[in-house]
């Protein structure tokens, strides 16, 4: 069986560094434009080929997120800046644009292309729609249980990828607007403004059944107790979130899965690090949960409470006199640890200056009663928590700096007289061999095989070590160290290059085969589910399309459906927002394409015109115009949460009506969208009003 992949998150160049040396096999990280993680520091394009080069030498590979939706303006630069991915050889780009993974597939046939979790891929159909467009990867949803992911590789011939630590989003992904309706930020172009992360009133027939909560803010997920279940699966990829989150916290995450797998591999038993995981909770965490891969409670899933770091607790103030504060220890603390105090003034500090019984120190331990200065007048019983530690910061940026990883080596000498000198090493499948000068018998002190040995050992400065060595030596022979130091360096030179490999790069030309429709002005309107009196709208969160008749018409809110129906129309869940995308729908057999909510009116008409000017056809599209619209899909039920039906949350800016359906729920706003412009006169065929809850 071949070993499971750990793919690990980088942020910035730093959490690169650190992912490497804590032995992930791949790294995920995103350019400066068009990934879903805009707020992180990224990487410009010297820093991604430099990037690429440094981890293949490693035997990492390397992903880079291409995966925001794309508008018709951007098309042009987002195709170059995937040409350039290409061209400096990276292992794979993730995609969330229908469009564009068309376009790349057809453009850049030897680009591997992985669709990434925004995609919304949560079922079998939706795979196999992915293997058929030759897709290598499909990072599959959240929310996909493990019995489910069972079924889709069993039924597939596709590689899957699947969160196994870190943030949790409510909502699918790809299917929040929530961010975008609250400040005009949208979560599908990287920009979320962590909606879910905010407090919300609940309400019931307006009253508050809760106040100040923190609604949507699920737990972070922890797959570590579990892992030995998703090995057993087969699966490709273990993917750990945290683009966002600091080199530690990628240290220490990477650094625990990779010895949990390794464990697992060599005797079936999960090792789990106690000592990490305790540092990692200090670096970040939100409390943990098993998630919806193991079907956690719906109660254990969220926290209600807070939707930051929750750090460990370290003490209980057992005195307090003024703001001086004495506290008895169950935990470690060190000088320059951020301490929270949980209080009814609660407190934050930074223990510059703590005692022991008067007596300044700079570290402490369990059972130890700690004395310092508070902002604040603390309660006694105030629980302690320590939220971030210069010490383990300090203790992982030495470890990330001394660079420790090594690819080992095979390495065989041979030193005969009359004969070349000659060195051979192989990494298991790139070999090289250098030859030099024709060695002579010795005048005074023959070369010998201790020094040899110590000469090719320094190979072991670099990113290699000498795993297993043969010396084959004259007695007499006398070897020139600066001509055998020359060959050494130029074997790492070598084996680098080869290493470093390189990617077949084809471009061909993009065409798409398309029907034409005609020009017309129809007013629509779905009302429960139904569309026109006639088409059945089917729900965007499904398992199988095996109940649906295949020669009926109905309207799609998810991709599995152009799998597994014939007769479809396309929902705005598609998140169809350039012409690319609407043009691949087409082609797939789709009648009727419902535009993204996320659109302006100058940018339909900006895709209808780039539409009708590349493929000299004309779209069947249609607008929302009159709409409730559905801003989070969740799994997570606050309905089934509060034991209540049809609550309504209430934010700063909004309030949300919520609804239960069979296996998720839908946040809609309670207020109308209402928009007048005129979409028939730039091309559009259809406008719609949607009356879901009424």
């Amino acid at each position: 069986m071949k070993k499971i992949e750990l793919l690990a998150p980088a942020g910035n160049i730093d959490s690169f560094y650190a992912a490497i040396e804590a032995g992930a096999d791949a790294i995920y990280l995103g350019g400066k434009n068009f990934g879903a993680r805009a707020f992180s520091k990224n990487f410009n394009d010297e820093e991604l080929i430099n990037a690429i080069n440094y981890a293949h030498i490693y035997g990492v590979k390397v992903y880079v997120t291409c995966n925001t939706l794309i508008y018709d303006r951007e098309v042009d630069e987002f195709l170059k800046y995937i040409e350039f991915l290409h061209k400096n050889n990276v292992d794979a780009i993730l995609v969330q644009d229908l469009g564009m993974l068309d376009l790349i597939r057809k453009t850049y046939p030897n680009l591997e292309v992985h669709s990434s979790t925004q995609m919304h891929i949560h079922n079998l159909s939706g795979t196999k729609l992915m293997e058929s467009l030759g897709v290598k990867r499909v990072v599959l949803a959240r929310e996909t249980s493990l019995e489910e992911i069972k079924n889709i590789k069993e039924n597939s011939n596709i590689e899957l990828e699947v969160f196994v630590h870190g943030a949790l989003c409510v909502s699918y992904s790809g299917q929040c607007l929530m961010s975008y309706f609250n400040s005009n930020r949208s979560a599908n172009q990287g920009a979320c403004e962590g909606s879910c992360r905010l407090k919300y009133n609940v309400l019931d027939n307006n009253k508050i059944v809760d106040k100040d909560v923190f609604a949507l803010s699920l737990k972070d997920l922890n797959s570590l107790e579990n892992l030995g279940r998703l090995i057993d699966l087969g699966i490709s990829s273990l993917k750990i979130e945290g683009r966002m989150k600091s080199p530690a916290y990628v240290y220490l995450v990477t650094s625990l899965y990779r010895k949990a797998i390794d464990s697992y591999y060599k005797d079936k038993k999960v090792f789990i690090d106690k000592q990490k995981l305790h540092d990692l909770k200090v670096v970040f965490n939100r409390e943990y949960t098993k998630g919806f891969l193991f079907n956690e409670d719906n109660n254990k899933i969220v926290n209600m409470k807070s939707s930051n770091h929750q750090g460990v607790e370290i003490g209980v103030v057992i005195k307090c006199k003024n703001n001086r504060v004495e506290v008895k220890l169950n935990d470690d603390v060190y000088i320059g640890d951020a301490l929270r105090i949980l209080s009814s003034s609660e407190d934050a500090i930074i223990l510059n200056n703590f005692y022991i019984k008067n007596k300044l120190t700079k570290e402490a331990h369990k059972g130890d009663i700690i004395s310092f200065d508070t902002h604040k007048k603390i309660d006694i019983n105030s629980i302690i928590l320590k939220t971030s530690s210069q010490k383990i910061n300090d203790d992982i940026n030495n470890i990330i700096s001394r660079k420790n990883r090594r690819v080992l080596l095979t390495a065989s000498i041979k030193a005969r007289v009359n004969e070349a000198l000659q060195i051979v090493v192989t990494d298991g499948k790139n070999s090289v061999k250098k030859e030099s000068i024709i060695l002579q018998s010795s005048i005074n002190r023959p070369t010998t095989k201790e020094e040899l040995e110590e000469k090719i050992n320094k190979i072991n400065d670099s990113a290699y070590k000498i795993n297993s060595l043969k010396i084959n030596i004259d007695d007499n022979v006398f070897v020139p160290l600066k001509i055998f130091n020359d060959l050494r360096r130029e074997i790492i030179e070598e084996l680098n290059q080869k290493r470093m490999y390189k990617t077949n790069f084809i471009k061909e030309k993009y065409s798409c085969e398309l029907p034409n429709f005609d020009k017309e002005q129809n007013e629509n309107i779905l009302k429960d589910n139904l569309f026109n009196n006639e088409i059945i709208r089917i729900p965007k969160i499904i398992q199988s399309y095996e109940k649906y008749d295949k020669s009926k018409h109905y309207l799609v809110s998810e991709i599995g459906a152009l799998y597994s129906l014939n007769n479809i129309d396309t929902d705005y869940s598609l998140n169809v927002t350039n012409s690319y995308t609407v043009a691949f729908l087409h082609s797939m057999g789709v009648n009727k394409i419902t535009l993204s909510h996320e659109l302006s009116f100058d940018d339909i008409k900006d895709l209808i015109n780039s539409y009708e000017n590349r493929y000299h056809k004309h779209p069947n599209l249609e607008v929302i115009t009159s709409s409730n619209i559905e801003v989070m899909s969740a799994k997570f039920d606050l309905n089934k949460y509060y034991n209540l039906s049809n609550l309504i949350l209430e934010g700063n800016k909004h309030k949300y009506i919520l609804k239960s359906n069979d296996n998720y729920m839908s946040i809609y706003l309670k207020d109308r969208k209402e928009d007048y412009n005129n979409y028939f006169s730039i091309g559009v065929n259809n406008i719609r009003k949607d009356y879901i809850n009424e």
